[in-house]
């Protein structure tokens, strides 16, 4: 898409009146208070900003301590990025921690190496055309320096950003910055969970003598089976989350069983089988999303769609599309992956047995999307292998 802005093609705005100001804090204000999730807020701020001083971009950047960096995840015309916290014009604002105006970044004397490696470089590439940017830190309840509002070419007749402008960019800072800061919260925990979640699905694979990367494929394999189903991003991401506890219930198999090269006697299988049950009790208690998902995938990975598989004999739509998504993916990865019980099946084999199964083991809508995501599914499972996953141990030992 073409993102050029020529000054004067644009209709020239003017700045809005006190009752107009009052409608769009109003509006936002609503909107962002009931608002936790991160990049949906950062891009509610950024509307905000926009709106309130009347700018063609703005962007909203947040300050990473731990690794000094800024980072933006979403914003108007530019895509994510990360920064060294000391770079740009965004990097001094926050250290100095004073707002910057400039009137035209192409006559800009002060700031000119900068804006010459940054803005008016991006401009080269884009066709886009910068002139007035105002940068301004903003604080959290304590007074320290979350991050900064950035906001590109003021759309009025004068096309300067002036201090009324500054006054009301701190403003939407100060109406955003407490669920700002419970977004951020609220966003570390969930990844502190992810991580959590993640290491036990390791876990659970390392006793079985599993593949290194068996749970990382897993995960990605049914984020893109979900997508392809029809399920909203957050649901996808939501089962990809989830997806690596589905063997969790593994650790409390006997090694005996868990590693037994042979084919395991009836009274072995009961063991295995009972992996579902543990691992669906070690996780169905928690009120967390995540985890209340992850009891659903452990529990059902296993169920068939005829009917025929276990702990419950569930069938056809009484299997929660999660377990049946992870049983696809599960066994994709499977099946393609040497054990110890067994060695890998080449594709076209897969490929054949997914065939058969569709409609008996496995639920045909997920079959035929597993066979149109095909490509994407066989990348991943190259991205992931195993032999990627020795070469980076080498490398980084």
């Amino acid at each position: 898409m073409h993102e050029a802005h020529q000054l004067g093609i644009q209709k020239i705005k003017k700045d809005l009146l006190p009752e107009e100001m009052l409608r769009v804090i109003f509006e936002y204000a609503a909107k962002i208070a009931n608002e936790r999730r991160l990049d949906h807020l950062i891009m509610l701020m950024a509307d905000m900003g926009r709106e309130m001083v009347i700018s063609d971009r703005c962007t909203v950047w947040l300050l990473d301590k731990q690794k000094d960096e800024v980072y933006s995840t979403v914003a108007h015309g530019v895509p994510p990025l990360r920064l060294p916290s000391n770079a740009g014009l965004v990097g001094h604002s926050i250290g100095t921690g004073l707002p910057i105006f400039i009137d035209d970044a192409y006559q800009n004397v002060e700031f000119k190496e900068v804006l010459e490696r940054g803005a008016i470089a991006m401009d080269q590439k884009t066709g886009y055309r910068t002139k007035a940017l105002m940068v301004i830190p903003f604080r959290n309840n304590e007074g320290e320096i979350m991050g900064a509002y950035q906001a590109v070419n003021k759309l009025t007749e004068h096309e300067q950003f002036s201090e009324k402008d500054l006054e009301h960019l701190s403003l939407a800072a100060s109406y955003a910055g407490k669920s700002l800061e419970s977004a951020l919260l609220s966003n570390e925990i969930e990844e502190t969970q992810k991580e959590i979640i993640f290491t036990m699905g390791e876990i659970g694979e390392s006793r079985s003598k599993e593949t290194g990367n068996h749970v990382k494929r897993v995960a990605e394999y049914s984020y893109i089976l979900a997508l392809g189903l029809g399920m909203s991003q957050e649901e996808a991401e939501l089962l990809k989350i989830a997806s690596p506890m589905h063997d969790i219930g593994k650790v409390a198999i006997p090694d005996a069983v868990l590693k037994k090269p042979g084919k395991l006697t009836e009274e072995e299988f009961d063991i295995m089988k009972s992996h579902t049950d543990i691992g669906y009790s070690l996780l169905k208690n928690s009120n967390r999303h995540i985890l209340k998902t992850a009891a659903i995938v452990a529990h059902q990975h296993h169920e068939k769609w005829n009917g025929r598989g276990y702990p419950l004999g569930l069938s056809r739509e009484e299997i929660h599309i999660y377990g049946r998504i992870t049983a696809i993916a599960d066994v994709f990865d499977a099946l393609g992956s040497e054990r110890v019980y067994k060695s890998a099946w080449e594709l076209d084999r897969i490929l054949n047995f997914f065939k058969e199964e569709r409609g008996e083991h496995f639920d045909p809508k997920v079959v035929d999307v597993f066979m149109d995501q095909l490509p994407k599914i066989l990348k991943i499972r190259e991205d992931y292998s195993d032999v990627a996953l020795g070469e980076q141990k080498s490398t980084s030992s």
